[in-house]
């Protein structure tokens, strides 16, 4: 047990799951709560180091995106904006992305949770860290889309390469991590990884196999465009021939994980057969190499199934087995009827990768990497000053959702103090 909490940080704030987009939008920010409650009755905290993140400041969000972005995202409200509507397109606010009530520090805390787990990988104080309130890999420079409006991933890429030669970043959701592979289209210091459905009107439209990247980031991207209703047997054994050549070709220093649950079966927009055991198997291969991991969370819209993944994936990261019956939680009802860790499947989608398909995806992917060079090497340049992480953390006997709230209503600020990214 103390192995694991010296290896493993998990970033949870109590406040997180109180953020509403609005009535009938499928993104629940509840489902952080739920996961939560899996994770500690399961006892899985007790083999963390549990923090509360901080919340990310201004100066830290406009590392990527742009000051007039920041500025419209920490300023508006659902009361005042009417008095925004010249900028409403311009920074793509639609029923997707709508403005609700505690916009801003929602943004501030999710995308502070991946900050603070990169910066303790970057001072070597845990191998794992875990963010299940990140990974919302859609958000541009200055537009929001998809649900997202801060890219943490990006964010906390940049804060890794501040001490990481090259990361490795891989997205299982089943729509495409375009606002990432857009961010480090033109680099060959981050590999983007994408395994998603492609085709028709399937949002976002993008990560075609022939997106690879350009200039000097030509064949860093690596996307892998899947069909409807793809099963485990078919996506595990895909991943890991797709994964293996990625990892002894680049040879990356760290990777971050973006792991989507809404490419689990039964998604309210997901069109996978993905069990969480076939989901988990997937990060538990990366895990197996041995290299520093950031994990974050992503889509996922059927919020049951979501905390079953996480806290499932959760004990993967830490190699503990729990029960297929779910422990007694306060959100238990959701879980009903079975109460189960791994419920049936109500919904099986007919299956249209071939594997002529899939071994065709796989033959281009390891021909594109046989034009790389292994491992580019970098010219490290002077680096960027680190942004300030503070140490606040819980004591793994006390459980988290019964501490004192963090109030983003005080916080909604930048302190004075804070020490800027550069």
């Amino acid at each position: 047990m103390s192995a694991y909490r010296k290896s493993t940080c998990y970033y949870y704030d109590p406040e997180i799951g109180g953020f509403y987009y609005g009535e009938g939008h499928p993104m629940k920010p509840h489902r952080i709560s739920l996961t939560n409650a899996l994770v500690t009755t399961y006892g899985l905290h007790k083999k963390m180091k549990v923090y509360r993140p901080h919340m990310a400041t201004q100066t830290e969000l406009l590392a990527f995106h742009s000051p007039e972005y920041v500025d419209f995202l920490k300023r508006v409200t659902p009361t005042t904006v009417h008095m925004w509507s010249s900028m409403l397109n311009r920074f793509n606010i639609n029923e997707d992305t709508p403005i609700f009530d505690g916009l801003y520090p929602y943004c501030q805390m999710y995308t502070g949770g991946s900050l603070d787990g990169a910066a303790k990988i970057n001072n070597n104080e845990c191998e794992i860290a875990i963010n299940w309130a990140g990974g919302l890999h859609h958000a541009r420079k200055e537009e929001a889309s998809g649900f997202c409006y801060v890219n943490d991933i990006v964010l906390a890429i940049l804060e890794l390469l501040k001490h990481h030669s090259r990361v490795l970043y891989i997205d299982i959701d089943v729509h495409h991590g375009d606002g990432v592979q857009d961010a480090f289209y033109l680099t060959d210091r981050v590999m983007c990884v994408s395994f998603h459905k492609f085709g028709g009107d399937f949002f976002p439209g993008t990560g075609d196999i022939d997106e690879i990247g350009m200039r000097g980031g030509k064949y860093y991207s690596v996307n892998v465009p899947l069909r409807n209703g793809i099963d485990d047997a078919n996506y595990v054994r895909l991943f890991k021939d797709i994964m293996k050549p990625v990892l002894d070709f680049y040879r990356p220093n760290i990777v971050v994980f973006q792991s989507g649950a809404d490419s689990l079966q039964c998604d309210r927009l997901g069109c996978f057969n993905l069990s969480l055991k076939g989901h988990g198997e997937c990060l538990d291969y990366i895990k197996s190499y041995g290299l520093p991991v950031l994990v974050l969370g992503g889509g996922g819209y059927t919020i049951r199934n979501v905390a079953r993944c996480w806290a499932y994936e959760t004990s993967v990261l830490l190699d503990t087995e729990i029960s297929n019956e779910l422990p007694f939680n306060e959100y238990l009802p959701y879980f009903g009827p079975d109460f189960t860790l791994h419920p049936p499947a109500t919904r099986v989608i007919e299956n249209m990768n071939t594997r002529e398909y899939l071994e065709g995806m796989v033959m281009n992917v390891t021909e594109n990497l046989r034009l790389l060079e292994h491992a580019p090497a970098v010219q490290m340049q002077e680096r960027a000053p680190d942004f300030y992480a503070p140490e606040e953390d819980w004591d793994e006997s006390t459980d988290p959702d019964t501490r004192d709230p963090y109030h983003w209503a005080e916080h909604n600020r930048d302190s004075q103090g804070d020490i800027a990214m550069g």
